[in-house]
C-alpha cells in the first residue's frame, strides 16, 4: 500500500503543476493573466458577483486589486457591470459569456472531448471512483486555501 499511495502522491502533485501551467497557457492564449482567468471561471460558475465578492472568491483585497482585476477584464471584453436590479447602489460584475466561449471555449472544448475519450475506455465503476477521488481533492484543496487565507 505504501508504494501505491507515494505513486499517488507523485501523480497528484504532477496533475496540480501541470493543471497550473494549463490554466496559465489558456490565459496567455486569452491575452490575460491566470488570476484573470480564474476569475471568470468562477463567475462563470457562480454567477455575478459584486467586486467585494468577486475579491473574497478569488483571495484579492477589496480595494485596488479587484477594481484593477475588474477593469482590465471590462476593458478586454470579458466582463460588464452593472447596476443590481434589486438594489441599484450595488454593482454587479457578469460575465460576457460569448467573448469567453469564442475565445477560450475551443481550448476547453478539445481538452473536455480528450478526457471523454478517455473516460469512455473505463467502466462505470472506474469513472465513479475518479470522479470521487478529484471530488475528494477539489475539496481538500478548498479547505486549505480557506485555511490559509484565514490566517
Amino acid at each position: 500500500m505504501t508504494d501505491a499511495v507515494e505513486r499517488n502522491a507523485a501523480a497528484m502533485r504532477e496533475f496540480q503543476a501541470r493543471a497550473v501551467l494549463f490554466q496559465d497557457a489558456v490565459a496567455r492564449s486569452a491575452g490575460l493573466n491566470s488570476t484573470d482567468l480564474q476569475a471568470v471561471g468562477l463567475l462563470m460558475s457562480e454567477g455575478p458577483a459584486t467586486p467585494g465578492e468577486l475579491a473574497a472568491r478569488t483571495g484579492l483585497t477589496a480595494g485596488g486589486s479587484i477594481t484593477a482585476l475588474i477593469d482590465r477584464l471590462e476593458r478586454a471584453g470579458y466582463v460588464v457591470r452593472r447596476r443590481d436590479g434589486a438594489d441599484r447602489r450595488r454593482v454587479l460584475v457578469s460575465v460576457v459569456t460569448e467573448r469567453v466561449l469564442a475565445d477560450v471555449g475551443p481550448v476547453y472544448g478539445r481538452i473536455a472531448g480528450r478526457w471523454a475519450d478517455y473516460l469512455a475506455t473505463l467502466t462505470t465503476e472506474q469513472v465513479e471512483l475518479a470522479t470521487e477521488v478529484l471530488t475528494r481533492a477539489a475539496e481538500i484543496n478548498r479547505e486549505e486555501v480557506e485555511r490559509m487565507r484565514s490566517r
